[in-house]
């Protein structure tokens, strides 16, 4: 039994592409990026990362894991520490162990008992207000040690 083929790939473009959106990519726990990264799947930060974050799927932020730049994905899911604004265009949760220092522009949000967020919450279908409009479903948060 082989464990290299030359068979091609079967799959058709829809496929790949669906199989691409699921790929998981992790920052390990002993590595630092500084740089940003970017893909249409999920990206698992456990490490460190200077620099902005943008996945087409999840960002998630182990415990003990830090970003120090922006997120941009559909779902970011934070355990650990994030200096820079979250814009997450379905969901955000904000663990018990997690710390973001910036902005959340967000449609839903969970922040579980023990998270902190020290900047504004931006909610709904447009996340930021409307020219001449106050507010626009702003919740200022600050937390204290």
């Amino acid at each position: 039994m082989a464990i290299f083929t030359n068979a091609p790939n079967q799959a058709g473009p829809e496929q790949r592409r669906r199989a691409d959106q699921t790929t998981l990519s992790i920052v390990a726990k002993d590595l630092t990026i500084v740089g940003d990264l970017t893909t249409e799947g999920v990206i698992k930060v456990e490490g460190r990362v200077q620099g902005s974050v943008r996945a087409g799927s999840q960002v998630l932020i182990a415990p003990g894991a830090t970003v120090e730049g922006d997120l941009h994905t559909r779902e970011a899911v934070i355990g650990g520490q994030v200096t820079g604004a979250v814009r997450a265009s379905e969901r955000a949760e904000i663990q018990s162990t997690a710390v973001v220092t910036g902005d959340i522009h967000t449609r839903k949000i969970v922040v579980v008992e023990g998270g902190r967020v020290n900047g504004e919450i931006k909610m709904g279908e447009a996340t930021s207000p409307k020219p001449g409009v106050e507010g626009g479903g702003t919740r200022k948060i600050g937390a204290s040690s």
